[in-house]
This record gives C-alpha cells, sequence and structure tokens, in this order.
C-alpha cells in the first residue's frame, strides 16, 4: 500500500456517502477500513482511511495523481475557504459540521451520464441502475472485493440501445442517456470540447442543448466532472435552502446568479457544505441574524 498526502481535512466516508459517486464497494485491506472501485475505465482501485485520517491505497506510484485527483486530495482548501464570504454565519456553521468534504473529480462521460440518470431518484436507486449499467456494457475487472465493472463507454452505452436502458429501470431517462451516448460516440457532443471550456456559461448552454439535459444536470456535470468549481446546482432541496437561510425570494436565473456571485469562485464547493449541513439537521434551516444581500 502506498500513503496519499494531502493538506487539510478528508473523510473518506462522507465523500463516499456524499451523493458525488454511487458504485464504489466497501473492503477492509490490512485492518484499515476502504472501499473498491473502478475510475473511468481503469481496473479498480483500493483507496482507504485509518482511525487518524492517513490515506492509503494500492494502486501503482504511477496511479497515485490520479487517486488524488478524483478524491479531490489535490485540493487546498485553506485558499478554497479564503474565497467564502466571511459574514456567511449559516455557511460557517455547515463547513464546521463536515469540514470532510470535498468535491470529487470524476470522468466527464461517466459524471454527466450519472446525473442524467439520477434525475427525481434516491441514492439507492441511482446506484442500483448504475450497477446495472456497468454490468451490462462495461470492461470487467477481478478486484479484492470481487468482481467490479467499469463505467460503459459513449459507444457502449449507444449500442444497449434505449429498450435495454430502459430495463435498467431508467424509465423516461432511457432516452436522454441514450441520446447523449450517441451524440458523445459521433462527437456530436463534444465532451472534451466542453470539458476544457473556460466559459462556464458557453459549457452549461452547450450541454443543455442535448435532450434531458436540464440547468441542474449540466451544473452538476460541470462541478463534479470538469473541475468547474464556480458551478452551483440547484436543485429543489438547495432551492429550500437558499429561501430559508438566505431569504431569498427569486428563482431560476436570478436564484443561480446570486448564489455564484454572493459564494464566490468556489461556490460548488460551498453547495456541497450546504446540502450536507441541511439535509442531516433541516431543523437548524433558518435565516441568520441578518439578511445576506
Amino acid at each position: 500500500m502506498h500513503e496519499i498526502t494531502y493538506s487539510g481535512l478528508f473523510s473518506l466516508e462522507e465523500n463516499i456517502h456524499s451523493g458525488q459517486v454511487f458504485h464504489w464497494q466497501a473492503h477492509e485491506l490490512d485492518g484499515v477500513p476502504g472501499y473498491e472501485g473502478c475510475i473511468g475505465v481503469s481496473p479498480p482501485i483500493w483507496i482507504g482511511q485509518d482511525l487518524g485520517g492517513a490515506v492509503f491505497t494500492n494502486a501503482s506510484t504511477e496511479g497515485i495523481p490520479l487517486v488524488r485527483r478524483y478524491f479531490g486530495l489535490d485540493h487546498d482548501l485553506g485558499e478554497i475557504h479564503a474565497t467564502f464570504p466571511g459574514e456567511d454565519q449559516f455557511l460557517h456553521q455547515a463547513m464546521e459540521y463536515c469540514p470532510g468534504i470535498r468535491i470529487m473529480r470524476q470522468p466527464f462521460w461517466e459524471c454527466l451520464a450519472t446525473f442524467i440518470t439520477s434525475s427525481m431518484k434516491q441514492v439507492a436507486h441511482i446506484r442500483g441502475i448504475s450497477l446495472q449499467l456497468r454490468e451490462r456494457a462495461g470492461q470487467a475487472y477481478q478486484g479484492l472485493a470481487g468482481e467490479h465493472f467499469a463505467y460503459p463507454t459513449p459507444q457502449a452505452m449507444a449500442a444497449l440501445g434505449e429498450q435495454a436502458l430502459r430495463e435498467c429501470a431508467l424509465g423516461y431517462r432511457a432516452k436522454a442517456l441514450h441520446l447523449a451516448a450517441q451524440n458523445a460516440a459521433d462527437g456530436v457532443l463534444d465532451l472534451d470540447g466542453i470539458e476544457e471550456e473556460k466559459d462556464r456559461s458557453l459549457a452549461h448552454a452547450r450541454l443543455m442543448e442535448n435532450f434531458g439535459v436540464g440547468a441542474k444536470i449540466a451544473h452538476c456535470a460541470l462541478l463534479f466532472g470538469a473541475g468547474n468549481w464556480g458551478s452551483f446546482p440547484i436543485d429543489v432541496w438547495i432551492e429550500r435552502v437558499l429561501k430559508k437561510a438566505y431569504r431569498k425570494r427569486v428563482k431560476g436565473p436570478k436564484l443561480q446568479l446570486w448564489a455564484e456571485r454572493h459564494f464566490g469562485p468556489y461556490s460548488g464547493y460551498a453547495q456541497q457544505y450546504l446540502f450536507k449541513f441541511s439535509r442531516e439537521n433541516p431543523e437548524r434551516l433558518h435565516p441568520p441574524s441578518r439578511k445576506v444581500v
């Protein structure tokens, strides 16, 4: 095993169960609790964290940079936190509640496809769909915890066909996923170009040109897949947070613009803190001592 160095706080357990990823399998190695899974199309790797916070992996020396990038262990949390509004008491409560959360950097196609399938679904359902898709069309590997499957490439997903996707409990989402896979396989959906696009508004608009990709899914793909930390996904729950804790009455693009301006260049990080804190502490959703403008 190799130890992975990082700065700041990190909780492997919290990140695995943060709603960012859905396929990792729990597995203890040499007395260290951890998880095993595939990153993209690569063979499975194991990552674990001991009680002292040290992080270990069985990835090769060459593979460690990929593991660090995937789990956000290369992020400078001090630099990120310094950009947040200092007067925002609610955000600071959220940060204190879950300081070990990081924004994970998933393969862009896998991230986009997963959030297309996750619309209006609970975590257990999303995980079940992800595992089914992997078993049907992903590369099979043997790992420490048993058999693992990589996420299907666009070509493999497109070859499955819409009906086969429906059989994976996708329902109406099957059409959107199939069309996205076809477009990505044919080059109509330029995944590399969107991931590398520096103009977030342009990248967001290009994603929304695809059937079934709305504003929230596009922001999730940019945040968790393209590393665009200024993206701030707003779902029903986050809208409730902004309404109750921040007294915001606007919706849609106006609310999006306010959130990105208020939380700053790393607003996606703020969103993760707010999401976990408010979901697990709904009774604390109350306005701060003074209105945040």
